[in-house]
């Protein structure tokens, strides 16, 4: 028996890992390089005429259409610029149902007809282009032979250079449609559901005596975790490399449990990733604020600061981008999966959402005696409304196979969407459903007993991880999206739901006043009518306990434990109407990113299926008849050489390897009836017979991992994966 190689090989050549070089100059002032490969307004404050800069900015912070007549002005700006910075190419961003970055790259310059060529780049081509439409998602929108679709420019967000070692390219980032005019992308739906959001906060505002009040906004802001391994591990794991996660593995000696990662000092080598990764964005315009170690071995989180919800969202997916590139040019490659590792903590991209506007500010912010801020409470207990009312399509909006191994799970908030208020708000809502609130809980001190230190400012209420949906001092956190997902299906979802909410309310109002009723009475009539109605979704207790699920069922909350689960959701009767009335999907469109969620679903768990069963047929049943042949052979030369040999470690090896032998050909059987014709049920046959085939293989096959001699195993286990940098 000899040593298997590829493991063995891929311990010595992370222990032989060189740091790339430094690769921006020490000197370099901070923020020296924010936004410099962006066309920001700043650039184009120097760049335009003055009319053309005027109508560019009032589209973007007015939300006023967008005048074509400036489009030839912008695009010969932005090429000029685009030019100077070495890009040699132009390419329409766009973010189809992938859930990926898709972009098609056209070049600057046109050949003439002396030999030579000169660079062109027109208003018409900056503001539409034309990728094929037929080999994206479309969830039955588009039929495989109709093959047109428009990319459109979204002037909302800005345009950039990136940088590649053999030459750089303008990114112009769009929306995505059909020639037809249907939505094939994240960003369009982020938009119209902005729209609609915007024109009903904005009558609530104007109730509150705003007279034109500035163009309403959500904004985003989302934490990202992510894992770092070192890519000799990764390429030696297929399950990694084609899945995302690891299919087999058993619990290394040492996991989690000490909270000993959380917080803790950064490696060097994970900082100077961060330090990379960082520079990067900062050229990009991306505010990274925040990094430090998470809570599993291995896991690492940056967090940004606020952005209008529609760049935050762009900002992400080449945030992700950027992680993946520079994590290779530093030996080691950045995981996305919600769950890489079964039994340590999982990854997730907390939506923290406000909303408001320059003028006013964040319209969530209590201010220090919220029982007086009545547009705060209004704005406040319009979130309650439409988290009760639309907790199911939330929560559609965060499915996934992948998420599936996160909701629910100790590091996650469980999958019933309820609101955590706090302390203080709890008080105040429970006072306006007794009759008004009076007082508001205040802020405390602590006292810490230590004469050099100074006392700190206490929280009138504490925070409450456990909570898919939670107030936190100044905005809402949906902690409940995974962290490989964009965030843009999350804000459409809470822009559709708000807009509803503040609709209800402006509504409400409007009646109340024009029949003479006095505005403050009105205002108190509503927020009692909502605590009243929709109170039960507020929930500040611990979200993983046992009685948590009996509870929220006598509340009349929804358990949508899975994906399969969530998704028909996304086109009940209720879901058809809401999306139709703010004109964020019709009919076909929400059912389209049903059929996707089906299809994206069923496609993950077979990719998973079909690696558990190579990996498992090829790459550890081997390993372990290999060591069960070597128990034999030690077993029966004991025995020839007359002793009583020890039989019990051969005897469970090889129950095992008759269990995995068994769980593979269970797998393969019910691998090969998974294909009804529809596609929920397709997907419901899937979790309830390929997944749990797939848990009996993985149960085998990690016993073995810690029986089956160490030379012998042929996977990068766990505590090397998770310890090696």
């Amino acid at each position: 028996m000899t040593a298997n190689p590829v493991r063995l090989q891929a311990i010595a050549a992370v222990e032989a890992h060189v740091p790339p070089p430094i690769s921006f100059d020490p000197g370099e002032e901070p923020g020296e390089i924010f936004g410099s490969n962006v066309f920001s307004l700043t650039v184009m404050q120097k760049r335009l005429p003055k009319t053309v800069y005027k109508s560019v900015v009032s589209t973007i912070e007015k939300s006023t259409p967008l005048d074509p007549e400036v489009a030839d002005a912008v695009a010969s700006a932005m090429k000029d610029w685009a030019l100077e910075k070495g890009a040699t190419h132009y390419a329409h961003v766009f973010y189809p149902l992938t859930g990926l970055t898709a972009e098609k790259h056209d070049s600057f310059l046109d050949p003439v007809g002396d030999g030579t060529a000169f660079a062109s780049f027109s208003g018409k081509t900056l503001i539409q282009g034309e990728p094929d439409a037929s080999s994206f998602p479309n969830g039955g929108l588009r039929n495989t032979f109709e093959a047109r679709g428009y990319t459109g420019w979204d002037v909302m967000s800005p345009a950039y250079v990136l940088e590649n070692p053999n030459g750089n390219t303008l990114c112009i980032p769009t929306i995505f449609i059909s020639m037809t005019g249907e939505a094939l992308d994240h960003k369009t739906p982020v938009l119209r559901s902005q729209q609609a959001m915007a024109v009903h906060a904005k009558r609530v505002l104007e109730l509150f005596g705003h007279s034109s009040p500035e163009n309403v906004v959500a904004y985003c802001g989302p934490e990202q975790e992510y894992f770092l391994i070192d890519s000799h591990f990764f390429l030696s794991r297929p399950d990694l490399l084609n899945a995302g996660r690891t299919l087999f593995g058993a619990k290394p000696p040492k996991g989690q449990e000490f909270d000993d990662h959380y917080f803790g000092a950064i490696p060097a080598r994970v900082l100077g990733f961060m330090m990379d990764t960082e520079r990067e964005l900062f050229k990009l315009g991306i505010p990274a604020k925040t990094r430090h170690n998470e809570v599993a071995p291995g896991q690492f989180e940056i967090a940004p600061m606020f952005e209008r919800a529609n760049e935050a969202s762009d900002h992400q997916q080449l945030l992700m981008t950027t992680f993946k590139a520079v994590a290779k040019k530093h030996g080691m490659e950045c995981l996305f999966h919600e769950k890489p590792f079964e039994g340590v903590n999982g990854s997730g991209k907390h939506v923290n959402f406000s909303l408001g506007n320059s003028e006013l500010g964040s319209l969530l912010v209590p201010g220090d005696n919220p029982h007086d801020n009545a547009q705060f409470l209004v704005f406040c207990a319009a979130v309650i409304r439409a988290v009760h009312l639309h907790g199911g399509l939330l929560r559609a909006s965060v499915a996934s196979a992948s998420n599936d191994h996160r909701l629910g799970a100790n590091e996650a908030p469980p999958a019933i969407i309820s609101i955590f208020l706090g302390e203080q708000l709890a008080d105040v809502f429970d006072q306006i459903a007794k009759g008004g609130a009076t007082h508001s809980k205040e802020k405390g001190t602590l006292t810490i007993g230590v004469d050099t230190l100074p006392n700190l400012t206490k929280d009138p209420g504490d925070r409450n991880r456990t909570s898919p949906f939670a107030f936190t001092g100044n905005r809402f956190e949906f902690r409940a999206p995974g962290s490989n997902q964009t965030v843009a299906g999350p804000m459409v979802m809470i822009n559709t739901i708000m807009a509803e909410a503040l609709d209800y309310c402006a509504t409400a109002l409007e009646a109340a006043v024009s029949e003479g009723t006095d505005f403050n009475e009105a205002v108190q009539t509503l927020l009692a009518e909502i605590v009243a109605n929709h109170g039960a979704v507020i929930f500040n207790g611990n979200g993983y306990s046992d009685e948590w699920p009996i509870e929220a069922e006598q509340r009349g909350l929804k358990n949508l434990r899975t994906t399969v689960d969530a998704l028909p959701e996304l086109i009940s009767p209720e879901a058809i109407e809401l999306f139709s009335k703010y004109g964020v999907f019709n009919e076909g469109e929400a059912h389209s990113r049903f059929e996707i969620g089906c299809e994206q679903y069923i496609l993950a768990v077979a990719v998973e299926a079909n690696l558990t069963l190579e990996i498992g047929a090829t790459t550890i049943l081997p390993a372990a008849l290999r060591y069960q042949t070597e128990l034999a052979l030690n077993v029966k030369a004991l025995a020839d050489a007359g002793l009583t040999p020890d039989k019990s470690t051969l005897e469970t090896v090889s129950g095992l390897v008759a269990t995995l032998s068994a769980g593979l050909a269970t797998l393969k059987d019910a691998i090969a009836h998974e294909h009804l014709e529809e596609p929920l049920e397709t997907a419901t046959s899937i979790r309830d017979n390929v997944l749990p085939a797939m848990a009996t293989v993985r149960a085998a096959a990690d016993e073995l991992e810690g029986l089956v001699a160490d030379d012998l195993w042929p996977l990068p286990t766990y505590q090397e994966m998770l310890y090696i940098l």
